[in-house]
C-alpha cells in the first residue's frame, strides 16, 4: 500500500469511527500505530514505543535466534537495533515468509497466496547472519545448536522461534495430502520453506464446492458440514469459528460473488472440546446470543474431538466426553459425576479439519521442553519473563512457548520487547524487569464485514480502545483486510511497533 493508497484508507476509517460515535481525537489516535497496533497486538509497550525508547546494550554477545516466522524475525529486528555490538545469527530454512493471518481472507476469496507471500530475504536485518538451514538438536548444556547441513553453531544467547508443528497424522486416516479431496478443507495448511499457503487456497474453493452443493439441496435433505476444532492448544484460536461464520455467510449471499441465500440448505455442525466458544463471558455472550442465532442453521457438538476419519466412505469419527449422575452423597447433598467416554460417527458431505498441534520434535525432544504436564514438549518458560525457566541465558517467543496465551501474531509483538529488555538484561548481568502480561488478540470474523476485536490477558478482557470490544464492528474488519498486512511487513517485521 502507497502512501496515498494508506491516505486514503485512513480517511475512509476516520470517517467510519466517528459513526462509530468515537471523537475525532480518539479516531485520529487509532489511525497512527499505536492504532492499527490493536489489531496487531494492542497498543506498544514502552520498549516499542520508538527506538529512543528502546532498551539497548554495548554488551558484546553471541545471540542465535532459531526460526524465521514472525517471531524470528522480529527479535532479529529488535536485538540489531538494540545491541548492535552483539553478534547475531538467525537459523531458519525458509526463504518465503507468509502472513498467516491472511490465510483466512484467502479462504473467504479476498486474498489470493501471491497476497500474503514476500521474499524473507527482503524482511532480514542488515548485519544478522542467516543460515538457511534447520536445527536438529538442541544442547543448552553446552550453548549448542546442531544443524541438519552447517553443523554445530555456538551461542552465548539463545532466541527460540521455532513456531509449532500441525499434527494432521494424529488424526487416523488424515494426512495433509487429502486436504482439497473428498469434502476435505483445512485453512492452516502450509509450508514457508516451499513458499506455499495451500489450506487458504483449498478453503476458498471450499466454500465453492460448499455451495454448488447447498444450491442444489433443500431444507428437507440438506448438506452436512463438520467444522472441528482439536483438543490440543492451536496457533489463532478462533480461526475454527471464522472459517464457520464465513462459510456460512457465503452461504447467505455474502461475500466476493454474491448469489441468493442457500444457508438452510447445509446442516452446520461446530465440534469442539468444552461447552462453550469463547473462554471469557462476554465475548462468549455475543456469540451464543448474536452471531449463532444470525445463522440458525448450526448446531454445536460440545466435546466432540475428531479422532478418526473415512476420506472414501465421508464418516468423521469423534471422541464424545460426557458427565452422569452417580451416587448421590447425602452429606454433600449433590450427586457423584462420572466421566465418560462414546465414540460417534458422523456422516459428511464436507468437513473442516483444524489438526492437532503439537511443539517442533527438536524442542520436545530435548531438555528445553517442559518434562510432563499439558504443557509436555513446549517451551519451558517463564509466562512472564520469557525466560526458560532453567537455563537461564535461553528465551523465547511465539507459538513454541509453554505458557497458558500467546499463540497469535499479536502476542509475538508483546513478546518482542519484553525479549529484549530481558535477553539484555542478562546479557548486563541485571535483573529482569519486562513482563509479558498474557495479551493475547483474536479478531474474530463474525461474518463478511464484521470483526468482534477479541482481547484478554491473564487477568481477562483487556481492551485497547473505548469501543466495546465484544460487539462486531465493520471498522476492525476494514483495518484487518486493508491495514494490517502492509503494516505487518512495515512496522512490525521491522520491529518498529
Amino acid at each position: 500500500m502507497n502512501k496515498k493508497e494508506l491516505t486514503h484508507a485512513e480517511k475512509v476509517i476516520e470517517d467510519l469511527l466517528k459513526k462509530e460515535g468515537m471523537s475525532r481525537r480518539d479516531a485520529l489516535k487509532l489511525m497512527g500505530v499505536g492504532g492499527a497496533a490493536a489489531m496487531l497486538g494492542g497498543a506498544p509497550l514502552s520498549a516499542s514505543q520508538s527506538d529512543e525508547g528502546s532498551s539497548s546494550s554495548e554488551a558484546k554477545a553471541k545471540i542465535v535466534i532459531v526460526g524465521g516466522g514472525t517471531g524470528g524475525v522480529i527479535m532479529a529486528a529488535r536485538l540489531r537495533r538494540a545491541a548492535p555490538n552483539a553478534e547475531i545469527t538467525i537459523v531458519a530454512p525458509n526463504d518465503i515468509h507468509l502472513y498467516q493471518p491472511g490465510q483466512v481472507f484467502m479462504a473467504a476469496g479476498l486474498y489470493t497466496e501471491e497476497d500474503i507471500k514476500k521474499p524473507n530475504a527482503d524482511l532480514m536485518p542488515g548485519g544478522v547472519k542467516w543460515i538457511k538451514d534447520e536445527v536438529r538438536i538442541f544442547d543448552p548444556d553446552a550453548n549448542i545448536v546442531e544443524t541438519a547441513k552447517n553443523g554445530k553453531v555456538k551461542y552465548d544467547f539463545l532466541v527460540v522461534a521455532t513456531g509449532l508443528e500441525y499434527n494432521y497424522e494424529g488424526i487416523e486416516g488424515m494426512r495433509p495430502e487429502l486436504v482439497g479431496q473428498k469434502g476435505i478443507s483445512s485453512v492452516y495448511l502450509n509450508d514457508p520453506v516451499k513458499g506455499t499457503a495451500r489450506g487458504g487456497t483449498a478453503t476458498w474453493e471450499w466454500f465453492k464446492k460448499l455451495r454448488a452443493a447447498a444450491e442444489k439441496a433443500s431444507e428437507a435433505n440438506p448438506v452436512t458440514a463438520i467444522y472441528t476444532q482439536p483438543d490440543t492448544p492451536i496457533k489463532c484460536g478462533g480461526a475454527p469459528q471464522k472459517i464457520l461464520y464465513l462459510s456460512d455467510d457465503f452461504l447467505r449471499g455474502n461475500g466476493p460473488t454474491g448469489g441468493t441465500d442457500v444457508h438452510k440448505n447445509v446442516k452446520a455442525l461446530f465440534c469442539k472440546k468444552g461447552t462453550k466458544l469463547f473462554g471469557l463471558p462476554d465475548y462468549n455472550k455475543t456469540l451464543v446470543d448474536e452471531v449463532t442465532p444470525m445463522y440458525g442453521n448450526i448446531t454445536d457438538k460440545w466435546n466432540h474431538i475428531l479422532r478418526k476419519i473415512d476420506p472414501e466412505k465421508r464418516v468423521a469419527t469423534f471422541e464424545h466426553i460426557y458427565l452422569v449422575k452417580g451416587e448421590y452423597d447425602p452429606n454433600l447433598e449433590e450427586y457423584d459425576m462420572i466421566t465418560k467416554r462414546e465414540t460417534v460417527e458422523i456422516e459428511y458431505d464436507f468437513i473442516h479439519v483444524v489438526p492437532p498441534m503439537k511443539p517442533v520434535k527438536s524442542i520436545a525432544n530435548s531438555p528445553l521442553g517442559w518434562p510432563k504436564g499439558n504443557a509436555k514438549g513446549w517451551l519451558a518458560c517463564d509466562r512472564y519473563t520469557l525466560q526458560h525457566m532453567k537455563y537461564k541465558n535461553v528465551f523465547g517467543i511465539g507459538d513454541i512457548l509453554g505458557i497458558p496465551l500467546g499463540k497469535t501474531g499479536g502476542s509475538a509483538r508483546h513478546h518482542g520487547p519484553v525479549v529484549q529488555e530481558n535477553l539484555i538484561a542478562a546479557m548486563e548481568g541485571k535483573d529482569l524487569s519486562a513482563k509479558f502480561d498474557g495479551y493475547t488478540v483474536c479478531p474474530l470474523k463474525t461474518q463478511y464485514g464484521k470483526i468482534m476485536l477479541a482481547e484478554f490477558n491473564y487477568d481477562g478482557p483487556a481492551p485497547s480502545f473505548p469501543l466495546d470490544p465484544a460487539k462486531p464492528r465493520w471498522i476492525w474488519w476494514a483495518f484487518d483486510l486493508y491495514m494490517l498486512k502492509p503494516m505487518y511487513w512495515n512496522l512490525m517485521m521491522r520491529g518498529l511497533m
